[in-house]
Formats: C-alpha cells, sequence, structure tokens
C-alpha cells in the first residue's frame, strides 16, 4: 500500500490533544491489558547480542540494525521483538503459570516499507505468559485473543468519555478462521486482498496458523521457526474503514514446546540454530510453556484515534514524498 491521504480527511484532534489522547490511551490499556491476562512491567533490552539466537528474525529477510561496543569486543544488534528475550526472563524471574510480563519494545526495522502504517520505528507491548502444558490447546488462545479484544474496546470507549470529539468505533467479538480456511473461501485473492476481505465482512478478525505452507506450497505470511507454534499462532486485524484495509494491531500466539520447534526448525531450514543458547535451552525443556504477542501501540494509536496516517501518533523519518504529501494535505506528522 502507497501513502496516501483520504480525500476530506481531517485530524478531530489538533496535535496538542492528540499527544494527551496518546498518553492517555496507553497508560488505560497497560492497565486493562495487564488486569486481563495477570502481567507484570518489566523492563527490557534494547540491543541483544548476536551470538545467543535471542533476536527475532521475523518474516526472515529483516536486517539487525548491528554497531560494535568498544568496551566488550562484540557487536550488538537492536531488537526486532522481544518474544525470546521475554521466555527467557520469565525463566529466569522465576514467574509461575498463570503469572506474565510486559513491556515497551522499541525497535529499528530499517527495511520497513514506509506508507501508511509502516514506519521504520517501531513501538509495541511485548507481552508473554507462562502456562501449563495442558493449556496449549486453542480454545485456550482463542480465550486470550477475546480478552485482549476486550481490552481494546473498554480503552476506545473511556477514550471517546474523555474526548467526544473522537467518532470511530470498534468491534468486541472477534471472528476466528485459519489461514487455510481463508484461501478456500477466497482462493483467487492474494494473501493481503483475503485479509482485506474478510476483515471488512467481519470487523474483527483473528486470523489463525500463519507460518505452515499452504496448498500452493508457500505460508500465508513469514514467521520465524523458534518462537511461535504455527498451529497455534494467529494475527489480530481490525478493519480500518478509512484507509479501505484490514489493520494488523498484534501478532501472537502460544510458543514453541521441544517438539514444535525441533519440527519447525527443520521445515524451515534453520537446524543450524539447535546449538545456540536460546534453541538448546528449549530443546532441552527448560524453559517454561508460554503464550505471547506484540501489539502495536502506534497502530492502536491510529485505530482508536481515528488517524489517516502513523506519522500522526509517533515521531520517525519520512521520505520527501511522504512529507510533500502530508504538508499538502494539512496532515501533520509529528
Amino acid at each position: 500500500m502507497k501513502s496516501f491521504i483520504p480525500d476530506g480527511y481531517k485530524s478531530t484532534l489538533d496535535l496538542h490533544d492528540t499527544q494527551y489522547a496518546i498518553g492517555a490511551l496507553k497508560r488505560i490499556f497497560e492497565d486493562r491489558l495487564s488486569g486481563a491476562l495477570g502481567l507484570q512491567r518489566v523492563s527490557a533490552p534494547l540491543f541483544v547480542n548476536p551470538d545467543m539466537g535471542i533476536n527475532d528474525d521475523l518474516s526472515g529477510v529483516e536486517r539487525a540494525v548491528r554497531f560494535d561496543v568498544p568496551y566488550t569486543g562484540k557487536d550488538a544488534v537492536v531488537v526486532h521483538s522481544l518474544a525470546k528475550w521475554k521466555r527467557l526472563a520469565l525463566w529466569r524471574y522465576g514467574f509461575r503459570p498463570g503469572e506474565g510480563l510486559y513491556t515497551d519494545m522499541n525497535a529499528i526495522r530499517r527495511d520497513e516499507e514506509l506508507d501508511n502504517l509502516h514506519s521504520v520505528y517501531v513501538d509495541q507491548w511485548d507481552w508473554e505468559k507462562v502456562i501449563f502444558k495442558e493449556q496449549r490447546t486453542v480454545e485456550y488462545l482463542k480465550d486470550t485473543v477475546k480478552k485482549i479484544c476486550f481490552a481494546v474496546y473498554v480503552t476506545h470507549n473511556d477514550l471517546k468519555a474523555m474526548f467526544p470529539a473522537i467518532s470511530t468505533s470498534v468491534p468486541i467479538e472477534p471472528y476466528f478462521i485459519t489461514s487455510s480456511e481463508l484461501e478456500e473461501m477466497y482462493p483467487d485473492l492474494d494473501r493481503k486482498a483475503r485479509e482485506d476481505a474478510v476483515t471488512k465482512e467481519h470487523g474483527l478478525v483473528f486470523l489463525m496458523q500463519i507460518g505452515a505452507p499452504l496448498k500452493d506450497g508457500k505460508p500465508h505470511d513469514g514467521r520465524a521457526p523458534d518462537y511461535d507454534d504455527w498451529s497455534l499462532n494467529g494475527d489480530i486485524l481490525y478493519w480500518c474503514d478509512m484507509l479501505g484495509c484490514a489493520l494488523e494491531i498484534s501478532s501472537m500466539g502460544i510458543r514453541v514446546d521441544e517438539s514444535a520447534l525441533d519440527r519447525q526448525l527443520t521445515a524451515a531450514g534453520k537446524d543450524d540454530r539447535r546449538s545456540l543458547y536460546f534453541h538448546s535451552l528449549l530443546l532441552e525443556g527448560k524453559l517454561p510453556y508460554t503464550v505471547g504477542g506484540g501489539i502495536g501501540q502506534s497502530r492502536l494509536c491510529m485505530l482508536l484515534l481515528g488517524k489517516a496516517h502513523v506519522g500522526e501518533v509517533q515521531s520517525s523519518i519520512w521520505d520527501k514524498e511522504t512529507l510533500a504529501m502530508c504538508e499538502n494535505a494539512g496532515v501533520e506528522l509529528l
């Protein structure tokens, strides 16, 4: 999707009220999310040791920002997300089943294409929770998704009470569908068009089972083989009528156990990772079973505040065309 500003668009909140609303949204949602899932706030790293296998490679093509740390004699890489680090933290900090953590995750994804929804700067709530092995089920995953969507819904209602000018609306009940079912439903559409079609129809969708190949031999979307279990994961999608597309708010899932990691490393051709610190601990059964994900802070602000461009809710760097387009349309970027 190329950047564009919808005809007649004008933000309902000025810069001052936008900043106030962003702060309120983040405070309210953090309280709702942590209360619903039993999460405790922790501090998290901005960069990690690249030799430990802790950083996530997302879809496998993104290049991490790497820099040297002279006093250690080693390099460090800026995190892409904290999926693996969180699981290690739960183990090291002694969290028990039913307990979890959340944190602010800030990343630099330099290869990201810049448009209304994508930026080089990524901010999200990363969360992770310890579960029992018996809870590694689709039913438990769906119940967790419902709790997150309810937290979004209540946060939105609180914001509208504080800022009456906000006229957006969000559904409360997600529609659940797998990537293979979506393929059957829309066989002639590409992946993104399938997401748009089903989300436009239902308003709020949890698209499940992302990572394994579909009938055409390719996955619905790329997923690293070493954090989500591809049979127990998914994306939370909201329909954004203003932009005419599905807005992904969260990628999440029940994490790999020993057998799922073994299977997915081989399927992805990543068996060389087995000796890395994180992977060896997991394969030896030392790490707890967990569920977790990331929830986009800027994406959620866009959705609930009715913003047309991610640059209206976060400060980043943009290309000349985007800057000129927004200036001509009277859209103020942070």
